[in-house]
């Protein structure tokens, strides 16, 4: 029995050591998608020290695009010091002057935080919309440049 309680206390463990320290806030520039073309702006918020809500509102020739999504953010200091990856769930809302939007959007993605107050990431996010008039959006591979603070 002790053998299992120790075990049991050495796995959370190091749980807890390799959870990732989420920074502070940090606002930027998100680019890419589907379209390749424009740009989101780009706001992160800390919820604790392993999670943060990511807030992502687009401007674009196909419309506007409004996603929210809730990340895990995980230590990948084994790469280099400031590497982390995250995956996250959320929603979005797509209008253009055409069509309307409502999706379930997916998040998974790699960033890296430098000493300075910058941070970059690369994030692959799918969509499944589930009002699907809506043709336009920023799923797909995209590139973030954030400021911390």
């Amino acid at each position: 029995m002790k053998k299992i309680i120790f075990t049991l206390a050495f796995v959370v463990s190091m749980i807890g050591a390799v959870s990732a320290q989420v920074d502070g806030k940090a606002i930027g520039l998100r680019f890419g998608g589907v379209s390749g073309l424009g740009a989101e702006i780009s706001y992160q918020h800390p919820l604790s020290d392993v999670n943060r809500l990511e807030l992502d509102l687009g401007l674009n020739d196909w419309g506007t695009g409004l996603s929210g999504i809730y990340q895990w953010v995980w230590d990948l200091s084994a790469l280099s010091d400031g590497f982390n990856w995250y995956a996250g769930v959320g929603g979005t809302l797509g209008l253009s002057d055409s069509s309307f939007g409502i999706g379930i959007v997916g998040q998974v993605g790699i960033e890296y935080n430098f000493n300075i107050p910058l941070q970059l990431s690369l994030d692959y996010r799918p969509t499944i919309y589930i009002l699907p008039s809506f043709t336009g959006g920023y799923d797909g591979i995209c590139l973030s440049a954030r400021y911390k603070f």
